[in-house]
C-alpha cells in the first residue's frame, strides 16, 4: 500500500493535535484518539475510503499480530495489567490491603508521609516505568486514600518518579535502551573518549527535567502545594469524594473498599500485601536478568548485568512476575478459606477493573502506529536544522523533542528519533556539546512524554492510580510545565557556558525561585479545608 508522505509538511502534525486538543477539550479519551486515528488514515490514503478501511483494518489487526505471529510486546502489556487487576482484587479480598492501611496509619500520621511513602517507593522501584507506575499505585493506594488524598495527586507522584528514575539509572528498562543508542552514536562520530556507559553515566546529572521533576515531587509533597486544578481534587478528596471539572462525583469517585464491590476480609495481615507485592517485585527483576541472559548466551556473549538488562524481554519479564506476584496474592485468600465462587468473582472483578485502561492502551498504539506512517517525528526534526547558534541547541533540542513527544506519545520513539540528530548536530557544529545535546533530548523526551494525554505511560499511571486519565494530565501540567522551565534555563546556560556545575547552579536557582512562587501562590488560594 502506497501512503502519502508527510514527512516535510506540517499537515504530519494535524492528526496528533487534533487529538490531543479534542482529549483536553471533551475529555473523552477514546472519543479523542480514535478521531485522530480516523484523520491520520484518511490523510496517509489520499481520502480514498477503500484504501483507508484496508489501512484502519491492518493496523488494528497489528495491535494483536505481527510479522505472522502474535505481537508479543502489546499481548505481554496487556495481560500484565489484566494479571495485576487480579492481583489487586485479591489483595482487597483477602484484607491485605486493609490490614497495610490500617498499620501505615499507625506509622504515617500525616497525608505528607503518605505522599512522602509513594514518593519513596517511586524511586527505589526504578527497573521499569511500567512496572513502577503499577506496583507503586497498588501499594499506596490504600494509605494514600485513608489520609484523603486525591487520586489526582498520588497519579502526579507515581507519574513523575516512574520515568524520571527509569531514564537516570543505567540499570533499567530505560537506561539499557538508551545505552544501546549512545554507543551507536559514539561510534558513528568517532568518539572514543567515552564507553557507551561512561557516556550515559555522565550526561545522566545534564538531565535537568529528570532531576528536578524528582525534587518537586518532594518539594510539593512535603509542603503540599496543590496548584491549579489539582487544588481541586484536594479539596474534593477531603470530603470523601472524586471531582471532574464540572463538580460532580465522577466514577472513581468511591471508598477503595466499595470501588470494586470486594467485600474486605477481616482476618487480613499486612504481610498478606507486603509478601505478593515483594515477589512480585523480585520475580519481575529475576526475569528481565534471566531473559537477557537467555538472549546473551544465545549471541555467544558473556553474562553482565548491563549486557542482560540490554538484551531482556521486558514483556515476558513482567507477565512472569505478574504470575508470581498474583499466586502469592491467592494463598492467603485459600488459608482464609474463602469460598472459590467469591475467589472467581474477585479474579473477573479484577480483570474487567483494567479493560478501560488497556483499551486507551490500544487506542494509544493505534494513534502510534498512524502517527509513525505520517512521519510526525521526522517533520518536527527537521525545524531544528539551518543557521542556529551551537550554543542554543541543547536548549532547543530539549524543546523540540518535547513537542515531539507531546505529540507522538512515546519518549522511547523520540529517543530513536533525537538521538542520533543531536550527534549529527553536535558533530557538524561542536563535538564538545555532544553529551549536553544528547541529555536536552533524553529531558526534553521525558517531559513531553509526561504532558501527552496518548502516552502510555500517562495511561498507567493514571491506571495505577486509579485516576480519571484527563484529570492526571491536566493537574500535573503545571508542576511539569515549571520543571520544563528550569530545564530550558539550565539547558542555555549550559550551552552558552559548557560548565555543568555553572548551569546546575543556574537551573537551582531558578528551581528555588519556582518554589517561591508556588508558596506564595499556594497561600494566595488557600482556603481551610474540613472533612465532611
Amino acid at each position: 500500500m502506497n501512503l502519502v508522505d508527510y514527512s516535510h509538511s506540517l499537515v504530519s502534525i494535524i492528526p496528533p493535535v487534533v487529538a490531543l486538543v479534542l482529549a483536553i477539550l471533551s475529555r473523552r479519551v477514546l472519543l479523542s484518539l480514535g478521531a485522530g486515528i480516523l484523520l491520520g488514515t484518511l490523510y496517509l490514503n489520499d481520502f480514498s475510503f477503500n484504501h483507508s478501511a484496508s489501512y484502519l483494518g491492518g493496523t488494528i489487526k497489528g495491535l494483536f499480530i505481527s510479522d505472522g505471529g502474535v505481537n508479543t510486546w502489546n499481548m505481554s502489556i496487556v495481560l500484565f495489567l489484566i494479571i495485576l487487576g487480579m492481583m489487586t482484587a485479591l489483595l482487597t479480598l483477602s484484607g491485605g490491603t486493609r490490614a497495610f492501611a490500617e498499620w501505615a496509619q499507625t506509622k504515617i500520621k500525616s497525608k505528607r508521609g503518605a505522599k512522602l511513602l509513594a514518593a519513596f517507593l517511586g524511586v527505589f522501584i526504578f527497573v521499569d516505568d511500567y512496572f513502577n507506575s503499577l506496583a507503586v499505585g497498588s501499594i499506596s493506594r490504600p494509605v494514600t486514600d485513608r489520609f484523603y488524598i486525591s487520586r489526582s495527586k498520588l497519579s502526579y507522584i507515581l507519574d513523575s518518579t516512574a520515568a524520571p528514575m527509569c531514564v537516570l539509572m543505567p540499570a533499567s528498562s530505560w537506561g539499557a535502551y538508551i545505552i544501546t543508542l549512545i554507543g551507536g552514536i559514539l561510534v558513528t562520530h568517532g568518539v572514543t573518549e567515552y564507553t557507551p556507559l561512561s557516556a550515559f553515566l555522565t550526561l545522566a546529572p545534564m538531565n535537568f527535567y529528570a532531576i528536578f521533576a524528582l525534587a518537586m515531587v518532594f518539594v510539593v509533597s512535603w509542603f503540599q502545594w496543590d496548584i491549579g486544578p489539582m487544588k481541586k481534587h484536594e479539596m474534593a478528596a477531603m470530603h470523601g469524594r472524586g471531582f471532574d471539572e464540572g463538580g460532580d462525583v465522577d466514577e472513581q469517585a468511591k471508598d477503595l473498599t466499595e470501588e470494586l464491590e470486594i467485600t474486605e476480609s477481616e482476618k487480613g495481615k499486612v504481610g498478606d500485601l507486603v509478601l505478593p507485592i515483594i515477589i512480585l517485585i523480585a520475580a519481575t527483576f529475576f526475569f528481565m536478568i534471566f531473559t537477557g541472559y537467555q538472549a546473551l548466551a544465545a549471541d555467544g556473549k558473556a553474562f553482565a548485568i548491563l549486557g542482560a538488562f540490554e538484551n531482556t524481554d521486558i514483556g515476558k519479564s513482567l507477565c512472569l512476575g505478574g504470575l508470581f506476584g498474583l499466586v502469592a496474592a491467592i494463598i492467603p485468600v485459600f488459608h482464609q478459606r474463602i469460598a472459590m465462587v467469591e475467589v472467581a468473582r474477585t479474579l473477573w472483578i479484577g480483570a474487567k477493573s483494567m479493560f478501560g485502561a488497556i483499551l486507551i492502551l490500544l487506542f494509544a498504539w493505534a494513534i502510534g502506529s498512524v502517527i509513525g506512517d505520517m512521519n510526525t517525528g521526522r517533520y518536527l526534526s527537521t525545524l531544528v536544522q539551518g543557521n542556529i547558534s551551537p550554543m542554543l541547541l541543547p536548549m532547543i533540542l530539549f524543546i523540540l523533542s518535547g513537542a515531539m513527544a507531546f505529540s507522538t506519545g512515546t519518549s522511547w520513539g523520540t529517543f530513536g528519533i533525537m538521538l542520533p540528530i543531536a550527534g549529527d548536530l553536535a558533530g557538524a557544529t561542536d563535538i564538545a556539546l555532544m553529551l549536553p545535546m544528547l541529555a536536552g533530548v533524553l529531558a526534553g523526551s521525558v517531559f513531553g512524554d509526561h504532558c501527552s494525554p496518548i502516552s502510555d505511560t500517562t495511561i498507567l499511571s493514571s491506571t495505577g492510580a486509579r485516576c480519571h486519565h484527563i484529570d492526571h494530565v491536566a493537574t500535573q501540567l503545571p508542576y511539569a510545565m515549571s520543571v520544563a522551565f528550569v530545564s530550558m534555563i539550565g539547558y542555555l546556560v549550559l550551552g552558552m557556558t559548557d560548565s555543568l556545575p555553572v548551569a546546575f547552579i543556574a537551573a537551582i536557582t531558578t528551581f528555588i525561585m519556582v518554589c517561591v512562587f508556588f508558596a506564595w501562590l499556594s497561600r494566595r488560594t488557600y482556603q481551610p479545608i474540613v472533612k465532611s
